[in-house]
């Protein structure tokens, strides 16, 4: 997920698995009566970029987004498996190109009122509304990230993407080969048959959208009291920068609803981890992530209420093809072999992940062994690269800029000191700037100038669905919105043939050569690949739910998560 799928700092919000939340005092009205709804208190140190289906590109939105929108299908929180969610059914062609989903007529859209508490019934959720949805991906206009990765595999999309945006039209975004020849029946045409295609049906921005609001109320149509959703809960507040709040949707259909007892999240912004944890100890909080200093203490003190996990995030720093000096191959290969990544984990995450040399983890088809493809940590290289870029012990290196997620300081310090420790290059050489998670993704988007955008910045990728694809496919190929701005070369021609590829065996190989092109001894590295993220995260023993497994593709589900409310603190409201 930025996922991308899933951007995020070093230390960015947990929200189970990608996500930890908190509140202290609630001050919202309770729906559909007055008695206290089962209440999940969380916190989170990072705002809510969208709520928009199909612009979200990040953990925090989609994680919001799973559960206020449903999606043709839905991965299962307990086995990561395609299930069915709105499509109950569905056929695939002997080529493989046409793909018909055949839906629940029980759906409706509803409206929630945030000042009377009351939910109303707009209209039923018909196909329709999932073709406005995958169109309106399509449309260049939109200027979303995801757009780009779903355009080259459905009929038409990537010719409409690729428009210049004035010419788009109703009529245009009608050639995209999706149609609904009835109120429960979805059919999606592909440009090729693409193996992995129903992995990507859960997808968010796949997911219908009630176009007739989005016409009415433009950009604010997702604020509270606008927005119209189908899912199992309801935006009941989102105050920026204070707090947001969604409630359990009473014309849900119960069949549809997860095991959990959850009916309301509330969710507080803090400052940072710190400030969470706190919280947690206090009983405040549910669920949280563990502080570095604090972690081997809590262990020893409260062993029971801690689970390890990997949500499958690699985090990495990434580099401007279109700022000089990063244009150089060579400064590129330097600074990613400069980084010993072992040390990275113990000293920056007190041990806690795994290096990456490379950029797809274990777990996702075509992935390589994470020992086995790429160069990792080579100082006496790295020191030849720079050299043959023409900076000798990094003499006459330019001053350059790194943006980092705010919670990444620690892990920029760690790389300035590296630079300088390999390749010789001084501190105030590497400008460090830190910036809000949204301001990130915007100040590194490929539609923003040149001159306006970094040299380097930290991120992370979370998986999507869970194929190479996913990896190298949706974040690096060059007809992408990649953030790098590379340029289109023989390691394209090898993404799309192992994209349009039917043979597995042969899709592994493939993935396996375009991993060592990008990240091998004679690659490209658009990025310096750090570590797979493992981490500890504390969950109340009041509170259950599948947290090992739940969001590792996609959103988490908050009906599934259980409350024991006898033993869960009082709250203030």
């Amino acid at each position: 997920m930025f996922k991308p799928t899933k951007w995020l700092g070093v230390l960015g919000t947990l929200i189970v698995l990608s996500m930890v939340l908190v509140s202290m005092n609630v001050g919202v009205a309770v729906a559909q009566g007055g008695e206290e709804p089962v209440t999940l208190y969380a916190y989170s140190t990072t705002e809510i970029p969208t709520l928009d289906p199909q612009m979200a590109e990040d953990v925090v939105s989609i994680n919001y987004i799973e559960n206020l929108f449903l999606g043709l299908t839905d991965y299962h929180p307990e086995t990561a498996n395609i299930r069915a969610e709105m499509a109950t059914e569905w056929e695939i062609s002997e080529d493989g190109l046409t793909y018909t989903f055949y839906l629940r007529d029980d759906v409706n859209w509803v409206r929630y009122d945030p000042e009377t508490g009351e939910t109303e019934v707009i209209r039923p959720v018909v196909a329709q509304d999932f073709v406005d949805g995958i169109r309106r991906g399509c449309d260049p206009n939109l200027g979303s990230y995801y757009s780009s990765i779903i355009a080259p595999v459905i009929e038409g999309c990537g010719d409409v993407y690729n428009m210049d945006p004035e010419e788009v039209t109703p009529e245009v975004l009608e050639t995209v080969g999706v149609e609904a020849p009835d109120d429960t029946t979805v059919i999606i045409h592909l440009a090729f048959p693409a193996s992995y295609f129903m992995s990507m049906t859960p997808m968010w921005t796949l997911r219908a959208v009630p176009l007739e609001v989005i016409e009415e109320y433009g950009e604010e149509w997702t604020e509270p009291g606008n927005i119209v959703t189908n899912g199992a809960y309801m935006l009941a507040e989102w105050t920026r920068g204070v707090r947001r709040v969604v409630i359990r949707n009473p014309y849900f259909p119960e069949d549809m609803l997860g095991p959990g007892n959850v009916e309301r999240v509330v969710a507080d912004m803090v400052e940072d981890l710190g400030t969470g944890f706190a919280l947690y100890l206090d009983g405040m909080v549910e669920s949280t992530g563990i502080p570095g200093p604090e972690l081997q203490s809590f262990l020893e003190e409260r062993p029971e209420e801690v689970i390890q996990i990997s949500d499958l995030a690699v985090f990495y720093t990434a580099f401007a093809y279109d700022k000089p000096p990063f244009d150089d191959v060579h400064v590129r290969r330097a600074f990613s072999a400069a980084i010993d990544r072992e040390s990275f984990i113990q000293e920056v995450n007190q041990g806690r992940g795994l290096p990456m040399r490379h950029f797809a983890p274990p777990g996702i088809f075509g992935a390589p062994p994470i020992d086995e493809v790429g160069v990792g940590y080579d100082p006496e290289w790295a020191q030849e690269q720079l050299a043959e870029a023409g900076y000798p012990n990094c003499e006459g290196f330019p001053t350059v800029t790194i943006v980092a997620y705010a919670s990444a300081q620690a892990w920029v310090e760690f790389l300035q000191t590296e630079w300088e420790r390999v390749l010789g290059c001084p501190p105030e050489l590497i400008n460090i700037e830190l910036q809000e998670f949204a301001v990130l993704l915007e100040s590194t988007s490929a539609n923003t100038p040149t001159e306006e955008r970094p040299h380097m910045w930290t991120l992370g990728w979370g998986p999507d669905y869970p194929d190479e694809n996913n990896w190298v496919g949706d974040v690096l190929w060059c007809e992408v919105a990649t953030r790098q701005k590379r340029e289109c070369n023989e390691i394209d021609d090898l993404i799309v043939q192992a994209r349009e590829s039917t043979d597995p065996q042969e899709r592994i190989e493939l993935y396996r050569q375009i991993e060592d092109a990008f990240f091998g001894y004679e690659g490209e590295f658009p990025f310096a690949p750090i570590y797979l993220r493992v981490t500890y995260v504390a969950h109340q023993p009041w509170y259950t739910g599948p947290f090992e497994t739940d969001g590792l593709f996609g959103g988490v589900h908050y009906d599934w998560y259980t409350i024991d409310v006898e033993q869960q603190p009082d709250h203030e409201e």
